[in-house]
């Protein structure tokens, strides 16, 4: 059953926010390796360095920052993920291959579910992408 979104919950954008201590080789993976593209960044924001990823012309993207103190972030469970859903295998091979260059190899997933019909890699810190083989919902 879908549900009309509340007109007086208005929402301009969505951001996925959190913290690293590698800031230019999560930047490397999520850009040079997964493509995704830098679409903002800041410095010394009150201790703070940030960059902005995502999909050109869309209101959703993942920021992270890194405090000049540090900012570990320990990584969550392995079976927490950012799915990206993927259409083309070829895509996928392109990406896993460019990532493989990067020294970024798969991992067997938590559930098997995502071996499936995806690669599952780790980012620097330890976060687990999935390229899922799949138009989405």
């Amino acid at each position: 059953m879908e549900t009309e979104w509340p007109s007086e919950m208005r929402v301009a954008q969505i951001r996925v926010a959190r913290p690293t201590d590698q800031l230019e080789k999560v930047m490397s993976f999520y850009c040079e390796g997964l493509g995704l593209q830098k679409i903002g960044s800041f410095e010394g924001h009150d201790g703070y360095d940030g960059i902005m990823i995502g999909l050109p012309a869309s209101n959703y993207h993942l920021e992270f920052t890194q405090h000049k103190e540090g900012s570990p972030c320990p990584a969550p469970t392995k079976d927490n993920l950012l799915v990206l859903y993927i259409p083309e295998i070829k895509t996928i091979e392109e990406i896993t291959n460019r990532l493989k260059r990067l020294g970024y190899d798969s991992v067997s997933p938590e559930n098997p579910y995502w071996e499936k019909s995806g690669v599952t890699i780790e980012d620097p810190d330890g976060w687990r992408v999935v390229l899922m083989n799949s138009p989405g919902i």
